[in-house]
This record gives C-alpha cells, structure tokens and sequence, in this order.
C-alpha cells in the first residue's frame, strides 16, 4: 500500500508545505518568505533552507512492514545522511549512507554518495508508534513509502509546537542520526511540533525574526553566537542580537523563548573583535533580559569540553554530545518551566 500525497500530508510534522512533482514529495521547513530572504543574504544559506531537518512522520499503525525509498542531493556541507525509524520510542533502523563505511574521529569531512537510496523496515507485530525522522543533513525527496496492504495509519499529532533558531548545532551539524539531534530530543520532552529554522553557519539576522510562521509557537530557542563571534564587531552583535530579540518579542509576544548561549568550542580562550568568547553570553543575556517572555540558558556547561564529544573535535556534538546538550538543557527549562 503506497501513501498518496494527502495521507503524507496527514501523519508530516515541521514542515511549512509538502509539494508533489514528476520526483517525488519534497517538504519545505522554511516559508516562500523566508527562502526569499536567504536567496538574497546568501547562496550557501539558501541551498541549506532546503535540508529536511526537523521534519519527520509520525503516525500509529498495524503494519508489519515500511518500505522507504528517496532521492537525496546536497543540502550542506555535510555528505552523509540518515533516515532514521523509530518504533514505540526505539529506533529499529536506518537508511542512510554511511553503513559498513569505517568512519574516522572527525567524519564531517568524508565524502559519500547521493542518489536514491532504498530499504524495508521489520516494525514488528501488533499495532505501533511509528516516527520516520527526516535528515538534516541533505535535501530528500520522498519516491516511495508504502505498509502492508490492508494495514490501517493514524497520524499522531503533537499538542505543542516548537520554533527553533539557530546556527549549525541547532541545524543539527554533526549527528550521524537526526533522532538525535538535541533539538529533535528536547521536542518530544516538551511534546512539541518542532520547526527548525536553523541554518549552519548563520550569525543574528534580525529581519528573520520578524518573518513570522501562519502559526503561533508555544516556545522558542533561539543559540546563535558562536559565529558572530567570529565575523562580527561587539558593536554589530550587540545590536544585532537585541534587534533580533525586538523583533522576536513583537511577532510572538505570547510564546515563551529560550535564548541559548554558546556552547564550548575549541578556540574559546582567544579573543575575537567582540572581545573574549564569555562576553557573546553575557551580552545575550543584557539584551535578552529587556523582555519578560526571554529565558536566558547558559550554554558553555551543556557540553563538556572533552573533543570526544565533538565530531569536528572542536565545535559541533556528535551524538553521544548531542546527549549531554539534551539532559543538561532539559534540566534548565524543566527548572523554568
């Protein structure tokens, strides 16, 4: 039983619109709007606003058996991908490109295939939650996904919805599986609906803020700062960062925002135009605080500054770093909220 482009629309959450062509469904975590927007800031930026992260299916259902097939094309920097499916909170398995390859300490750099890919899935007897998590790494048109015939498919919603800003770490640079994303973990603590509108490399773009999504989040993170402090002035991300904030609070002044500061990073003893890497959080903390709705999290003690939890060894998580970037924030906004 192949699903038709109504029933993907059903059971996809985080994307803004799902398009059918002669490839295949494409999904969409960025408005017109706001693509126009990147098409004219950056090339680079803008190739990224089409990567899936975010994105997943989720639904219940009795099948025994998912067959998934795509077309994958450059979405960042980055080569490798995983379709990640997960059963009842466990992930059964993955498609992806980098199986049976031997990946060395810092794999961003490997080079791997694109092209379409294809794999069936064993969900197990019974009915199931299933979860289908999208890559974020790549762009992904949908060719196929099919159950058993005569199987039944709910969608399952979620009861919140989560708008996340970011640079490459809340892009989801570097994990190997996007389950595991902090962002993708921190969503399902909070049973919100995730729109990841990062993009690996961005610095505060106040203008972003101010594109406002059809819907009203009930939260938001925002964890820029790493890059501006390597491209800006103090005075440029000083008003960057509390313009970015202004215009945040004017479009969602009902939602409440997490405003993360950087995590460590390799280089944080050196002092950039912006002055030492400890100012980026406390000048996002003073331009932060103007507003009732803004949570201030310190970011530096989420991840310990142990290069094994660094896939670059220097800047962004791996997975079992993504783990520690979860608990420890999780902790933080269970303590807010």
């Amino acid at each position: 039983m192949k699903l038709n482009l109504s029933e993907i629309k059903e059971i996809t959450l985080g994307a803004v619109r799902i398009l059918e062509n002669e490839n295949g469904i494409d999904f969409y975590r960025f408005t017109e709007e706001q693509e126009k927007f990147y098409e004219k800031r950056s090339e680079d930026f803008y190739k990224k606003t089409f990567s899936t992260s975010g994105i997943r299916l989720r639904f219940r259902t009795d099948s025994r058996n998912l067959f998934l097939k795509a077309e994958i094309t450059s979405g960042t920097s980055r080569s490798y991908f995983s379709v990640d499916v997960v059963v009842n909170g466990e992930i059964v398995g993955s498609l992806n490109n980098f199986s049976g390859v031997d990946l060395p300490l810092d794999y961003t750099v490997t080079k791997l295939p694109f092209g379409e890919f294809h794999k069936s899935f064993d969900l197990g007897a019974g009915g199931k939650d299933v979860e289908i998590f999208l890559p974020w790494s790549v762009r992904l048109t949908l060719k196929e996904l099919s159950l058993d015939d005569g199987s039944y498919i709910e969608p399952i919603k979620r009861s919140r919805k989560i708008l996340c800003f970011g640079d490459s770490i809340t892009h989801g640079y570097d994990a190997l599986y996007p389950s595991n994303k902090y962002i993708s973990k921190l969503s399902d603590m909070l049973d919100a609906e995730e729109y990841n509108k990062a993009i690996g490399g961005e610095i505060f773009a106040p203008e972003l803020a101010s594109l406002r999504e059809d819907f009203d989040p009930d939260y938001i993170t925002v964890a820029y700062g790493t890059n501006d402090w390597n491209v800006s002035t103090k005075e440029e991300f000083t008003y960057n960062s509390g313009e970015f904030f202004r215009n945040l609070n004017k479009s969602y002044p009902n939602s409440r925002i997490f405003a993360l500061t950087p995590i460590w990073r390799g280089e944080s003893d050196k002092v950039s135009r912006v002055g030492e890497f400890k100012s980026i959080g406390e000048i996002i903390q003073k331009q932060a605080e103007q507003f009732d709705n803004i949570y201030v999290i310190p970011g530096f003690e989420l991840v310990p500054a142990d290069k094994k939890l660094y896939a670059d060894l220097r800047l962004h998580p791996n997975d079992a770093g993504f783990g520690y970037y979860f608990e420890n924030l999780a902790k933080s906004i269970k303590d807010i909220l």
